[in-house]
């Protein structure tokens, strides 16, 4: 390591004693860490010492205290001043939830390899679709760095659509020559009221931002949704939403009754991919026409 290199890490350090170092703190000095060793470079290139390269280096920063976090402007500031850490309560309910859904996927993955009871598989999909939607609603009653919690009701209709959704995936990932039509059947319904219920709660959803991360926002002029200021737009997505997923249904319900349950899932993943296209299709034609 040159003279320069360990002046450097040692002028750095001494700027950033005493400020909290918490994992964004860390990003940013090794970010100036970075960008003093490739100033000091080109410094020593045109003929100036090691120290002095790496003092005049430092003093083109600035005052590092302001860049972390009182500068008010400074895209780090507003971060480490809002930042909120997750709950421990929080974190340990997530942890025993997730190891819950991977015990449950497992024996959804060994379903496919080997031969399972039926009734396991459904308590695996089960479990799998429980704690996915509690994990979902609980993640959205929390507060974060850039949102306020959602309220229980809403967040609790968020975690119900995904275990709908986590459900029906299961009941298609787990079906076999041993399951009857009529629970595949429900698994594409499901699926179906998933998508419809996360569409809604989507195009309903009010704006939990907090002040600071508007204002930012609005500094950075980021671009609106294409429904806010088109309603016209938003009644045609609808529409052809409705369209698409009814289409999408009864061609599960014929492929399911004439090709089998291993074709019946490819109308479901076109009606999905068809609904993606026309969201594209719909936000740039609303962004083209501003």
């Amino acid at each position: 390591m040159t003279d320069s290199s360990l002046a450097i890490h040692r002028l750095l350090d001494e700027a950033f004693a005493g400020i909290d170092m918490t994992a964004e703190a860390r990003d940013l000095k090794e970010e100036m860490r970075a960008n003093l060793v490739a100033r000091v470079a080109e410094l020593e290139e045109s003929g100036v010492g090691g120290d002095v390269s790496a003092q005049r280096a430092m003093a083109e920063l600035g005052d590092v205290r302001s860049i972390v976090g009182d500068t008010a402007g400074t895209p780090a500031a507003p971060w480490l001043d809002q930042r909120v850490r997750p709950r421990p309560a929080f974190v340990v309910r997530t942890l025993l939830l997730s190891l819950l859904a991977a015990g449950a996927l497992a024996v959804l993955v060994l379903s496919a390899l080997a031969t399972v009871a039926v009734v396991w598989e459904v308590l695996a999909v089960a479990v799998l679709a429980v704690t996915g939607g509690l994990i979902t609603a609980d993640a959205l009653r929390q507060e974060t760095t850039t949102n306020y919690p959602l309220p229980t009701g809403r967040s609790a209709g968020y975690g119900a659509a995904a275990a709908l959704g986590l459900a029906g995936a299961g009941c298609a990932a787990a079906a076999g020559p041993q399951w009857p039509v009529g629970p595949l059947v429900a698994g594409g319904v499901l699926l179906v009221v998933s998508a419809v219920a996360f569409t809604w709660l989507g195009v309903t959803q009010t704006n939990r931002h907090k002040p600071w991360v508007v204002r930012m926002q609005r500094e950075h002029q980021q671009v609106h949704e294409a429904f806010a200021g088109d309603p016209a737009a938003a009644a045609r997505f609808g529409i052809y939403t409705a369209t698409i997923w009814i289409a999408a249904l009864g061609g599960f319900a014929v492929l399911t009754l004439t090709a089998g349950w291993r074709w019946s899932w490819l109308a479901l993943l076109g009606g999905l991919l068809l609904m993606m296209l026309t969201m594209a299709r719909t936000i740039f034609r609303s962004r083209s026409s501003d």
